[in-house]
């Protein structure tokens, strides 16, 4: 998108980094997403009004009741696959309002075992989500804490579910040049002439002659046939908020059952292109335009999350299209049954469900992908 600089915006958080980068130099774009999103003054998410229609966006379990509900239905499912254990852990990741837990749990409240077994752990360091999602699960509030990492918790068995958060995480962007071999800058933030924020390029260490940065050797078979100005992106889930998951799972003498389920918005092969967004009040607008006060974001690699996780032990399940996911679960007959009860909202419920199942638009643009502890069987869903 291009860069405005008459819709930049002069937010609290643009003088921060402007002295930032004046005292220490540019910073990565990973660096930069973290301050945009989580800076303790001025982030995007120190207020809990991002979502929703008065929010900056929408994600799928605003969207439609049933997206949560079959999520719940698939959770009892895993759980009747680990052996219906007395102590079961539900953890979510992010958790945004709790819109997603309050739908997933009322439809697994039909299996009253799963629901006496379960303990509920939302993964948010937000207090204002928090204070939201505490509101939206207060029926389960003796069962929901909000465990600072995930060690926490006790070595009971475990479902995680994770919808639309890889795609907040921070991203590496390095870009193809023709003056060095094999060619490759890491792109960074920093200040141009009028000390405004600027994209632009940096040597990576070592120096480039010496072969590819190593955030990108794991990705050299598809380097092989690139051009000048090429962009790629990479994000290093274990060494990031993923770093406690392969320790959680393997312990150092077993392994706990674990199931995880991520949908997001991405692609399944590692291609090339600049995937970085912002969103604020449901439009989009350059990434350097408003730090702090838009949503910053970027297409999952499903490729490389699954390389990566493969590599930390888990089994992988998927990827499978959102909407080829939710079809195998039941989603057109489960909204056929509250169009059948709530005939007056039928026409409201056919078309969100179609907004979350067209492969046009939400349906193939967001793809689901499962890990689990190799000791598990395949899981529902994530296979035709």
């Amino acid at each position: 998108m291009p860069y405005d600089q008459n819709q930049r915006r002069q937010t609290p958080l643009l003088e921060k980094l402007k002295a930032r980068i004046g005292k220490q130099g540019p910073m990565s774009i990973d660096k930069y997403m973290r301050c945009c999103l989580t800076d303790p003054d001025y982030g995007y998410y120190r207020t809990g009004t991002v979502l929703g229609r008065a929010g900056d966006f929408i994600t799928a379990p605003e969207i439609s009741q049933t997206f949560g509900e079959l999520i719940g239905l698939w959770c009892v499912a895993i759980w009747q696959q680990m052996g219906t254990p007395q102590h079961v852990h539900l953890i979510e990741l992010g958790g945004g309002r709790g819109t997603l837990l309050a739908d997933a749990l009322r439809a697994a409240a039909k299996a009253s075992t799963f629901i006496d077994a379960v303990s509920v752990s939302i993964m948010e360091s937000h207090p204002e989500l928090r204070r939201q999602q505490a509101k939206a699960l207060q029926a389960y509030a003796p069962r929901v804490n909000w465990p600072g990492e995930l060690f926490e918790l006790d070595d009971a068995p475990a479902i995680m579910i994770a919808n639309e958060f890889l795609d907040c995480l921070p991203i590496e962007q390095f870009v193809a040049t023709p003056d060095t071999h094999p060619g490759w800058q890491r792109q960074r933030v920093g200040l141009d002439e009028h000390d405004q924020l600027q994209f632009m390029l940096g040597r990576f260490e070592p120096p480039s002659h010496a072969g590819l940065p190593p955030e990108l050797t794991a990705l050299s078979k598809s380097l092989s046939d690139v051009s000048a100005g090429d962009i790629i992106e990479t994000r290093n889930l274990i060494g990031c908020e993923l770093n406690n998951l392969k320790d959680f799972v393997f312990g150092p003498d077993d392994q706990r059952p674990f199931a995880g389920l991520f949908v997001d918005y991405g692609h399944t092969t590692t291609q090339m292109g600049d995937t970085l967004q912002a969103v604020r009040r449901h439009a989009y607008e350059h990434p350097l335009a408003s730090p702090g006060e838009a949503d910053l974001t970027a297409q999952v690699d499903f490729a490389q999350f699954a390389h990566q996780m493969s590599a930390a032990g888990f089994a992988i399940d998927g990827p499978a299209t959102q909407g080829e996911f939710l079809g195998r679960l039941g989603i057109v007959e489960r909204a056929s049954r509250l169009m059948a009860q709530n005939p007056k909202q039928a026409a409201a419920l056919e078309s969100s469900v179609a907004r979350l199942i067209s492969p046009s638009g939400m349906g193939g643009r967001f793809h689901a992908l499962a890990i689990r502890s190799p000791g598990l069987a395949p899981l529902p869903g994530l296979s035709s």
